[in-house]
């Protein structure tokens, strides 16, 4: 079945792992979708990730996400919010850029420059589309 947004597909899953306790998810790759699992990872917030083949058809490949813990067991990633959905695209210049739960969470957003960080997009003096908030 094909996904029509899968941003939205990418962030869910993640967030019925993580409810799960689970120490990894698959999802199904795209650019869009392993961009921002790599700005996970740079930003510290999942273990690591990796692109394995696809289960159901050999065209479309996986990336396996290994879920990142506290010492305790804790989630790391307390909430994860689709900003900027099919229906109603959401923008922010550079300036309107500001830290998420003072400096904790992260935008990440789509710019000219590639998917970024709030943090890589101010030092880049870019703006783009909001993708999603992590906190």
């Amino acid at each position: 079945m094909p996904v029509t947004d899968p941003i939205a597909d990418l962030l869910t899953r993640m967030r019925n792992a993580l409810l799960r306790h689970k120490d990894e998810v698959r999802v199904r790759s795209s650019r869009i979708v392993l961009s921002i699992a790599e700005t996970l990872q740079n930003e510290g917030y999942i273990a690591g990730l990796e692109v394995v083949p696809g289960t159901r058809t050999k065209a479309q490949n996986d990336l396996r996400i290994r879920l990142k813990y506290g010492p305790a067991g804790e989630q790391v990633i307390r909430r994860m919010a689709r900003v900027s959905r099919p229906g109603r695209r959401v923008y922010a210049q550079v300036e309107d850029l500001k830290p998420v739960l003072r400096g904790l969470g992260i935008q990440i957003l789509s710019t000219a420059k590639g998917v970024l960080s709030d943090r890589q997009a101010r030092e880049a003096k870019v703006g783009g589309e909001v993708l999603c908030q992590i906190e």
